[in-house]
Parts: C-alpha cells; structure tokens; sequence
C-alpha cells in the first residue's frame, strides 16, 4: 500500500512539472507586436521539438515572465534570439520574413 501511494505521488508530480520543463510547451505560442517589419509568433512547439527547455533561454538571454523589446539594432548574433539563431546553431536572422509576418 505504502508503495503504491508513493509511486501515485511520483508519477502525479512527473506530469504535473513535464510541462514546465519545455519552452514555451507544445501548442502554445507568444505574440509580439514586430514593429514596421511586423508581428513575430513564437512558437513553442518548434522550440521544444528541437529539445529546448525553458532553462536554454530563461533568465538568460531573456528575462522570466517579462516580454522582450527587442530592437532592430539588437539583432545580431550573442543577444537575445540571435544566441541561437546565428546561422550555425539554428537559422540566422538575415530574412526577417522567417519570423516578421505582415
């Protein structure tokens, strides 16, 4: 019996924190704004299907539960999504259409 609860307890935690351990989860997405070139959709599935977890970008190179303003000048490889994005690790921020959507 004591077994059994604790392996309840286990498997209730286990899926209770699964979720947060992925970036931004599966099926959910975060609306910027984009300024001029448009808005950029972050989309959490692309993310955790290439095995990021939140701890790959949070609290660096983006605050927790705070929206980034990133600028155009701030594109650029080493700061915020060009940490990744930087043509090596995933694609380069050169086409700003990839994620900019009018």
């Amino acid at each position: 019996m004591k077994r059994a609860l604790i392996l309840i307890c286990a498997l209730v935690a286990l899926f209770a924190f699964a979720g947060m351990a992925l970036a931004v989860g599966p099926g959910k997405k975060v609306n910027y704004a984009g300024g001029k070139d448009g808005k950029v959709v972050f989309d959490g599935k692309s993310h955790a299907d290439a095995k990021l977890t939140c701890k790959d970008c949070h609290p660096k190179p983006f605050a927790m539960k705070k929206a980034a303003k990133i600028t155009q000048a701030e594109h650029v490889p080493g700061k915020f999504c060009g940490t990744c994005h930087d043509g090596k690790k995933a694609f380069d921020q050169k086409d700003c259409a990839k994620c900019h959507k009018k």
